[in-house]
């Protein structure tokens, strides 16, 4: 495919920037910059809008390419196509001969940097006055192109990169130009993933693009990403396993794009390849969310991850900027070539789809009764759904029989005020079926992400799947707004049961307000309080300005204060007993740097940030060592690995810091590397020993060709485990006596014995869903994953597993608060 010359006004990319596209990086700005020159000199077929901001500042833009007459009826276009998806609530019949929507996304990963660059080549090649192809495809499409889905981390990677060039391109693989440092440009400001986040919109960008994308709820979207340098390029058709909820008609049009692709790459000699590696099932990618969603959803895949402008591969060639560029450019304009040309096909899928959806949906069950706990985290969820344009509503009352999510047993339930309900007819109810559903079927056990997300789970939530539709009721009786808490109270309590009870007990630690809590349950008249609750005396406080500051709070955070007018409880323990704890603030240091996983520290940091409102201060190993140990009394450990547990020096300093009242939250792999450094904790092994003389076991003898497959008895990546839990424990306060993990390896751990508390064990038969290695299965029972050791006046928290994964794993975050403000106070 040639690019063709520009016209008069319209410049190419080339002619723009002053260098040909792939010679240079070209800054998020320039490239802002570029597509605003575009929609300025075209203003009849492009239009330019910014859905949004990142966290350091940098816009977020979406293109409109159309032809004249599409771009002059934009908004009717669009809403047509939501009304295909029966996602409108007008009533008017949709047109099945509309201009088809082709969303492409660029540069989701910042150091993934050939799409960005080729998504200019891509604007102008479509965008040409001139060139006669691109325009005759405008007439049944419009193409919508998000440059830079991450413009935070690709200006991170191409600031640095630019840095480490001298006069001349180094191509050797072991140059320091393709060495790129901690944190990488890969994530976003917060070190998440954004490629993982399309679902969960735990991030400022994910959120702000969703949102536009179910504006439009396009026929066709592209994920463009890179891979290892040393990989050519992989288009559809996906790997299995595809979810169950995937269509024929979805998968077939995989091949028919794909072999439109391998036609100008066959022309140009270039290499690549499909159907491995890149499956459709975890469901919050840049492909899969879009294919739930009724579309053909894909992910296109470069070789040139931390090649910079070029570099040798394994295979002797030099793969270039400019090489790469092309590539995506190529495959970018196939997927809008050959979408046009099946326009009417697709069109007329997408509504049969949605009508499907909607009217036949099937599955084994169609609807869901999520039941409220008083807790926060059924509001948490409702934000989920909205977020997504789930529809939901609470449910009327009733007696319900369907699956006990948690039992994993048919049984009757009564709905109660608070309840809510999710149909299944409606436009996202593949999703919705994706999201809740139990059980992962998987229909090729190599996954390339974990296999397990079940919702009622990540958010602790008791979940009733019904196998009819459940009618809808009133919602709850709204109370009055919450009055001004009095100030002639003996005593505020706040009850702890949420992250809403974190961000309130966070705001006041760090207003002076001295917070106690009650390590038991007591009464005060007709309030009944859990363990763990929260208490504001005046004592101890009498200058400050506790009822300000707890009204503030409380509005801030949505949370209930309850006025206790003695500290005489009618049940349980006074307020003046042992029993009853000050909250100290915390000082909090999270470790940074090489060999520490960025996404562990990022999932970490943005929690804090974002979500809880508490400071805690990253630094690095040496400069904790060196400086800072006095400064902090809490050590968080993220998921990577810690080359002082190697030392012996160093790590019976660490030791002393927590024996003079320090505490570890060591998080993953930390908790291992502490088994083997003598700290107390034990990895548990259950490697049978072989007794001599036994007669050789065949079954263990493999074929070369079936290695991959072979390794899977080992696999865990990733399912979900019940955890029994001592919820007596301040680590446990919030829970009832269970919880449910995501585990992603074989690690378990020995109960302690003494010195220690076994907060979090499994069980034999714990296992709920997910790949799971036959091997591994029978491994895992028996062992701690959530733990506390005592030493001298400190503690280490053990968490086995990441309790607040990629930040959608809801349930998890209450234990994070306990780690921090309650345990060992």
């Amino acid at each position: 495919m040639a690019l063709l010359t520009a016209g008069a006004q319209l410049q190419s990319p080339d002619q723009f920037l002053g260098y040909t596209i792939g010679t240079h990086y070209t800054p998020h700005y320039r490239i802002v910059q570029y597509f605003q020159h575009v929609a300025q000199q075209a203003p009849s077929q492009v239009k330019l809008e910014q859905y949004g901001t990142t966290n350091e500042g940098r816009p977020l833009f979406l293109a409109t390419i159309a032809s004249a007459e599409n771009l002059g009826n934009i908004e009717q276009i669009r809403l047509n196509n939501l009304r295909l998806a029966n996602a409108t609530k007008d009533r008017m019949a949709p047109l099945e001969n509309g201009p088809l929507i082709i969303w492409l996304s660029y540069n989701v990963h910042g150091n993934e940097t050939s799409s960005s660059e080729a998504a200019m080549l891509t604007l102008f090649e479509l965008a040409n006055p001139a060139n006669q192809r691109s325009q005759g495809w405008l007439k049944n499409t419009v193409v919508l192109i998000d440059p830079c889905l991450n413009p935070d981390g690709r200006d991170r990677y191409v600031n640095w990169y630019t840095t480490m060039l001298g006069t001349e391109v180094n191509p050797q693989p072991y140059a320091r130009e393709h060495r790129e440092p901690w944190p990488g440009g890969r994530s976003n400001h917060y070190y998440f993933d954004l490629n993982r986040d399309w679902a969960w919109q735990s991030q400022v960008e994910s959120r702000a693009r969703v949102k536009k994308y179910n504006q439009w709820l396009p026929q066709v979207h592209v994920d463009f990403h890179e891979q290892g340098f040393n990989e050519p390029y992989y288009f559809a058709p996906a790997a299995e396993p595809y979810h169950d909820v995937i269509t024929k008609w979805q998968r077939d049009f995989q091949v028919i794009i794909g072999k439109n692709h391998a036609k100008y790459f066959d022309q140009n000699g270039w290499l690549y390849f499909t159907k491995q590696r890149f499956d459709l099932f975890y469901p919050s990618y840049g492909d899969t969310y879009p294919t739930y969603n009724g579309s053909i959803g894909m992910t296109y895949e470069q070789g040139g991850i931390r090649a910079g402008l070029g570099v040798i591969n394994e295979d002797g060639d030099t793969v270039t900027l400019r090489e790469r560029a092309l590539h995506h450019f190529t495959t970018g304009i196939s997927t809008v070539e050959i979408s046009s040309q099946n326009a009417a096909r697709l069109m007329k899928e997408f509504r049969t789809y949605f009508n499907n959806t909607v009217n036949n949906p099937v599955g084994e069950f169609k609807s869901w009764l999520v039941k409220s706990d008083g807790t926060d985290r059924i509001a948490r969820l409702k934000e989920l759904l909205d977020r997504n344009e789930v529809q939901w509503s609470y449910a009327k009352a009733a007696n319900l029989t369907g699956l006990n999510y948690f039992t994993g047993k048919q049984e009757s339930v009564k709905s109660e005020p608070g309840d809510i309900v999710i149909n299944l007819n409606q436009t996202k109810g593949n999703f919705i079926k994706v999201l809740f559903e139990r059980t992962s079927r998987l229909s090729d056990s190599a996954t390339y992400d974990i296999t397990a997300w079940s919702v009622p789970f990540a958010y602790g939530l008791k979940t009733i799947g019904i196998a009819n539709y459940t009618p809808a009721g009133p919602g709850p009786a709204i109370s009055a707004a919450a009055s001004v808490i009095p100030d002639n109270a003996y005593a505020y309590a706040i009850k702890w049961d949420g992250l809403n009870s974190g961000k309130l007990l966070a705001i006041l630690l760090q207003k002076g307000i001295r917070v106690r809590y009650a390590e038991q349950p007591f009464t005060s008249g007709t309030e009944n309080f859990e363990k763990g609750t929260l208490l504001v005396t005046k004592t101890s406080n009498a200058t400050k300005p506790i009822q300000q500051v707890l009204n503030d709070a409380a509005r801030q955070t949505g949370t209930t204060v309850y006025t206790v007018p003695s500290g005489f409880v009618d049940k349980g323990f006074d307020f003046g007993s042992d029993r009853v704890r000050i909250i100290n603030a915390p000082k909090i240091a999270l470790l940074t740097g090489d060999n520490i996983s960025s996404l562990g520290v990022g999932e970490l940091w943005q929690f804090f940030d974002q979500q809880l409102g508490y400071p805690v201060t990253l630094i690095s190993a040496n400069d904790f060592f060196q400086n800072a140990m006095s400064q902090f009394n809490v050590l968080i450990l993220a998921d990577g690995s810690y080359d002082f547990f190697n030392r012996k020096d160093a790590n019976e300093e660490l030791k002393n810091w927590v024996r003079r009242g320090g505490k570890i939250i060591a998080i993953e792999n930390p908790v291992a590397q502490m088994s083997k450094a003598d700290w107390g904790i034990r990895l548990k092994d259950d490697d049978d020993k072989r007794e001599e003389g036994k007669k050789a076991d065949y079954s263990n003898l493999k074929k070369y060709e079936n290695r991959e497959r072979d390794d899977l008895v080992n696999s865990m990546p990733g399912s979900i485990f019940k955890v029994e839990l001592d919820h007596s424990h301040p680590l446990g306060f919030g829970y009832p006596d269970y919880y449910y993990t995501l585990k992603q390896d074989a690690n378990i751990y020995e109960f302690f014995k003494e010195g220690g508390w076994n907060v979090g064990i499994i069980k034999k038969d714990n296992y709920i869903s997910g790949f799971t290695g036959s091997v591994l299965k029978e491994k895992l029972k028996d062992g701690l994953l959530i733990g506390v050791q005592d030493l001298g006046k400190g503690q280490v928290i053990y968490l086995a597993e990441n309790p607040i994964f990629r930040s959608f794993w809801e349930n998890g975050k209450l234990l994070i608060c306990n780690a921090v403000f309650l345990v060992g106070q």
